[in-house]
């Protein structure tokens, strides 16, 4: 391979190998397509292989390709950083926070992000947001720099700080009929048509990990790769939920959800926000991970209580 490749033709073709589609990759970058694919011909060149195939009516990355868009996005990043820190060399505190944050997590992360975004107004924000599978694969994959889970991932060596506590639990609409059982067991729950996530999710395997401590059978009567899906079945009677109480804090209080009377119930755990052993952070999400060690738990309360305020003050304007 020469010399002579250009931060602009890796970043034509990383977004390429990311979206797929030349189309696609033109229109983020503000390039018409043969601007592109000129650059994407140069780099072609620069490598001394090609880097892409016809698929049918897309594209996809050769072996070479696919070597070639490792490197790329390292290369960018390393780049990027290097812009960030430079900035910081000259006091101005700035760059692009990138956090990828498990789906019940999107709860709980929006009011930390906007607190910390006005303290540092020339922070940009990147929120990606999936399973706990996906986001660890994100992290791994050094999409993101800071990932906000449950628990830190087995499969990664990860530096994590635990910021803010997390409860989870066995959730029904007041008219089921386990609400009026004085002690719920959970077997009576697995045998009620218990709604859970999506095998990858956190809660499932909090909720696994529940039932296999206990030495009971784990029966799923419905699987759903969405909060929201679970806790409007939930409230409608369909079934008794386990979920975190950031993702139904609302219904819980207006009275569509209520908790099993089960012993234990909720249970805590922990939020984590982590990063690649391995890797140095940038300098805002290593202030960003700091912050949420400071002042997360605060700032989760705060949050809270501001939700409870306005529930009530809703059901107040009812009765009226």
């Amino acid at each position: 391979m020469n010399r002579n490749a250009t931060f602009r033709q890796l970043a034509a073709f990383a977004a390429v190998a990311r979206l797929g589609s030349v189309s696609r990759a033109a229109r983020e970058l503000h390039l018409t397509q043969p601007a592109l694919s000129i650059q994407l011909g140069l780099l072609k060149e620069s490598a001394g292989a090609p880097l892409l195939e016809r698929e049918g009516r897309g594209i996809r990355l050769t072996a070479a390709g696919d070597v070639m868009a490792s490197y790329a996005s390292r290369i960018l990043e390393l780049w990027r950083e290097a812009g960030d820190e430079m900035a910081a060399q000259r006091g101005e505190f700035s760059g692009t926070l990138r956090v990828g944050a498990v789906t019940t997590a999107e709860y709980l992360l929006p009011p930390l992000l906007v607190s910390f975004a006005a303290a540092h107004p020339g922070v940009k924000v990147k929120l990606s947001v999936g399973n706990r599978d996906q986001i660890v694969d994100m992290l791994g994959g050094q999409e993101v720099d800071i990932a906000i889970m449950g628990r830190p991932p087995a499969e990664l060596r990860t530096t994590s700080v635990a910021f803010a506590k997390h409860p989870m639990a066995f959730l029904a609409s007041p008219s089921h009929p386990l609400m009026a059982v004085r002690r719920v067991s959970l077997a009576d729950v697995s045998a009620a048509n218990l709604l859970v996530r999506e095998r990858g999710s956190g809660t499932r395997t909090t909720v696994e990990r529940i039932y296999k401590d206990a030495g009971v059978p784990l029966r799923i009567g419905s699987e759903m790769s969405s909060n929201e899906a679970i806790k409007q079945m939930c409230a409608a009677g369909f079934g008794p939920a386990f979920l975190s109480l950031h993702t139904c804090r609302l219904e819980f209080e207006a009275g569509l959800l209520g908790l099993l009377p089960m012993a234990g119930n909720p249970i805590e755990r922990d939020w984590y926000a982590m990063h690649l052993a391995s890797r140095r952070l940038p300098q805002v999400a290593s202030f960003f991970k700091q912050f949420l060690a400071d002042d997360g738990q605060r700032l989760v309360n705060t949050h809270l209580r501001t939700l409870r305020t306005r529930s009530g003050r809703k059901a107040t304007k009812s009765q009226g």
